[in-house]
């Protein structure tokens, strides 16, 4: 292997003059170009020369032409070494990781016995009125119990599950999490309600997520309002019902369905039944009463057409054959090629030839242990966790062997839209009821996440079984091509400049038309910046003039609608230990006075930027609005620790790009439900008995949330004591042309970092030796520090291969294709769009 060349650093030399006087060399180069060859002898040279070129040339491409490129397991000489990383045994269980699959199989067969008395019955034959398991997932012990296990000898928590289960043959229908454990099954394991997490215990029925019970209803229902008009549905929106062969439409949805649980009703925008189908949303609207759990009591309330309103379809079929129907532009059936991906507009000079590709010459430097979900690279570890609701979770974060952060986990996803048409207007979206977790996809190798990243499954246990994605979550190194720090001097070991680089962990989930991606990225200073970006379908609309003032227009019939996204994240920072005290600094200018001031120049006084910092002593002043033009941030001490200058030890959290919180904070949709979102952050005491600042139960009870946030914050005391931040991150997504057929996730992204805060005594990312220092002596420059990495040829990249996703049945027998197929419409839901025709499946990647 050869070496790079080494670094050299010239400083600008003085202009040189031109100088024209051609060499002795160039004027025999001249002369043997004017004499076109020069004289017979100098012809003959260079005919030999040119010769024995091309036959080198030859030799060595037939030569090349023989290597075989390994594809990443060879040890071949001049080849790259093993990119996967390398491995590390974790020093302690992972005690957050979910339960896999025969685990959550041990536990469904449990609950199925006789003896639990919970009367189930199957999801793939109940209907409403049975008994289901919703959900079965590991249920993560206190904050102590961790605590003693992680950092003493005490005993490795007793694991437990939470079960959700839907009691629907009960004469009053409810929803009960129930703890059950000590896990492995056993004659000591019990069940009981889960109360202590919720505002009570039983959540009523209709504040559930949808179960496949519900999408079969959902058809039955609308083919019974929807078959006995086929001419009109043809000659207004151009299908047939007739065929039930084919899906012509696909059924949206609006949440919340649901106040306080006592009914469930919600709007159906209708759609074409075609790729890009959240785009192709028709200019039809059925507000149905879905209260009961037999299908065949829900009634149609009324169906908005063109601003129109009807109370039943038989009005609207009569308007339409009495020609008093006033009609709007129909929505073209053909024209839907420009909402897919596929290739449009025109080609890129260049664009034929891949990308750059970054690669590890030395081989990867981050540690895994794969059982354990374990992570090191340069002085961070952590434990990765998963859930159904909200996904990735990282755990017990720590940083040149102190524990940083506790927990880093998304609590809820929310999405209020604009608009005046019933399903815009509607619609606020809370996506941990459709399991973000349970949405989570396999990355595209390549593209989602650098070909030779670290790719880790994640399995989920829902109605329909266990389920796993084998590339549900990528970790990698890169460089960002940008300094970390860097200076020019004049002085010794003043000139130098350090690299960027930094680990990612990152997972996707696609919940209905949106992707949202998660990034968690960890540099070499201590920092930890926590993205979320957005890419996807917009929620479509039909167009109109009137709806020029909460959206775009986007195609002839479609529009895109004003909507927030608002992203909570738990923080369980553990700054320099557990007793932990919250400040606010703010930048304020102040009129000062100095002796020294008093000069005829300037004057006596003058104002000057001055830093005001506000230690919060309880939790009635730690709800944050982000600081006007910057100016502060919020700041996480120990007040017992102290750094070598006698500075608190302390993380700081930094706004970065659009933190935002919802806009609209007064409408019914959202009474007390979010108020985790009607502000940036919120600093309360840490505790296991609120967990998460939402439930999957959350959006469908604005008015009797089962999690309400504002019960967190009792006026207890914040001085150094446990806390937890609850940051928010979000869009304000004012939707353009630009957005179809999917967002673009260089806008639509949003960020905070936290940062050391006199927590070390200097900048430890010196500690790098990826790193370089300059000095000069007698004018020529040297180089100290810089780490040039071997050479080598990267292996072949493997042929793109997408594997979707890995069903188990509920008696743990592996699922078909097509029941696969079948678990993807059971996470998906109605936010996602649900054909109407008589297939019940939509064909997956």
């Amino acid at each position: 292997m050869s070496d790079l060349p080494k670094v050299h650093y010239q400083p600008l030399a003085p202009p040189v003059k031109a100088e024209f006087a051609a060499s002795d060399d160039e004027e025999q180069r001249l002369d043997l170009g004017h004499h076109r060859g020069g004289s017979p002898r100098n012809r003959a040279v260079l005919f030999l020369a040119g010769a024995v070129f091309f036959l080198v040339v030859l030799l060595w491409c037939q030569t090349w032409q023989k290597v075989k490129v390994p594809t990443g397991d060879s040890d071949l000489s001049g080849y790259c070494s093993d990119l996967k990383a390398l491995p590390v045994s974790s020093p302690k269980k992972n005690i957050w990781k979910n339960l896999d699959v025969p685990e959550a199989i041990a536990i469904r067969k449990w609950l199925f016995k006789k003896e639990q008395g919970l009367n189930l019955t199957s999801t793939t034959v109940a209907e409403q009125t049975d008994n289901i398991v919703f959900l079965i997932e590991a249920h993560r012990p206190s904050k102590a119990d961790a605590l003693a296990y992680l950092d003493s000898d005490a005993p490795e928590p007793d694991r437990y599950a939470h079960v959700v289960i839907h009691h629907g043959a009960r004469e009053k229908p409810v929803i009960v999490d129930y703890l059950v454990g000590p896990l492995p099954v056993g004659p000591s394991t019990t069940l009981r309600p889960l109360a202590e997490n919720y505002e009570f215990s039983e959540i009523p029925i209709n504040a559930r997520a949808f179960v496949m019970a519900d999408f079969q209803d959902f058809r039955t229902f609308l083919h019974g309002v929807l078959d006995p008009y086929p001419e009109l549905m043809l000659e207004l929106f151009g299908v047939s019902m007739k065929d039930n062969s084919t899906d012509p439409l696909s059924a949206g949805g609006s949440s919340p369905v649901s106040f306080d649980g006592t009914w469930r009703k919600g709007w159906i925008p209708l759609k074409l039944n075609v790729p890009g189908s959240f785009l192709r949303t028709l200019d039809c609207y059925l507000y149905v009463d879905m209260s009961s759990l037999k299908v065949s009591e829900w009634k149609l309330i009324r169906l908005v057409y063109n601003h129109q309103i009807f109370p039943s379809m038989e009005a609207f079929n009569a308007a339409w054959l009495s020609k008093t129907l006033v009609r709007s532009p129909k929505v073209l059936v053909e024209d839907s090629d420009w909402a897919t991906r596929t290739r449009k507009g025109h080609k890129r000079d260049l664009d034929h030839l891949a990308g750059p590709r970054s690669v590890s010459f030395d081989g990867p430097r981050f540690r895994a242990d794969l059982e354990e979900q374990f992570i090191t690279w340069m002085g961070w570890s952590m434990h990765l966790g998963f859930t159904r609701d909200m996904g990735l979770q990282l755990w017990n974060i720590n940083f040149r062997g102190e524990r940083i952060i506790y927990e880093l986990a998304p609590q809820e996803a929310m999405a209020q839209y604009s608009g005046n048409d019933p399903g815009q207007a509607s619609t606020v979206w809370l996506d941990s009821a459709f399991g973000m977790g349970a949405m989570v996809k396999d990355l595209v190798v390549g593209y989602d996440c650098p070909a030779d990243a670290l790719y880790l499954p994640a399995t989920v246990h829902t109605s329909m079984g266990s389920s796993t994605r084998l590339n549900a979550v990528c970790v990698f190194e890169r460089d960002t091509g940008r300094p970390l720090t860097r200076h020019y001097g004049d002085m010794e070991d003043e000139t130098g400049a350090s690299k960027t680089y930094e680990l990612v962990v990152r997972s996707v989930s696609t919940v209905g038309n949106y992707d949202y991606i998660f990034d968690y990225t960890f540099g070499f200073d201590g920092s930890v910046e926590v993205r979320f970006s957005a890419s996807g379908y917009l929620q479509g609309g039909y167009w109109d003039p009137k709806r020029q003032p909460y959206g775009t227009r986007i195609r002839e019939t479609s529009s895109g609608a004003m909507h927030d996204h608002v992203i909570n994240y738990k923080v369980d920072l553990d700054v320099a230990g557990t007793d932990n005290s919250i400040s606010s600094l703010s930048l304020e200018v102040k009129e000062i006075e100095e002796d020294w001031f008093d000069d005829e120049d300037w004057g006596k006084a003058t104002p000057m930027q001055t830093i005001i910092k506000t230690r919060h002593a309880t939790e009635a002043t730690t709800q944050f609005e982000a600081p006007k033009n910057g100016e502060g941030m919020l700041i996480f001490t120990n007040e017992a620790e102290k750094n070598a200058w006698g500075e608190s030890r302390g993380y700081a959290v930094h706004p970065g790009v659009s933190n935002v919180h919802l806009t609209n904070l007064d409408a019914k949709r959202t009474l007390r439900n979010v108020q985790w979102a009607k502000k940036h952050a919120f600093v309360s005491r840490a505790k296991d008995t609120e967990p998460k600042s939402s439930s999957m139960w959350n959006m469908n009870l604005p008015g009797k949330p089962a999690v309400n946030f504002d019960s967190f914050f009792n006026d207890e005391s914040v001085d150094q004591k446990d806390l937890v931040l609850w940051m928010n991150l979000g869009t304000h997504h004012v939707p353009r042309a630009e957005d179809s057929p999917n967002t673009l996730t260089n806008l639509a992204t949003s960020y905070f970092l936290l940062v050391p805060f006199n927590y070390f005594d200097y900048d430890v990312s010196l500690e790098s030796l990826n790193s370089v220092v300059l000095n000069q002596a007698d004018g020529k420059w040297t180089a100290s520090g810089h780490i040039a990495p071997e050479y080598c040829i990267p292996p072949k990249l493997a042929k793109l291969n997408y594997t979707g996703m890995m069903g188990w049945k509920e008696d743990g027998t592996p699922a078909a294709p097509d029941e696969v197929q079948d678990f993807q419409a059971d996470t998906h839901g109605i936010h996602m769009g649900l054909p109407v025709g008589a297939s019940a499946r939509r064909a997956e990647l």
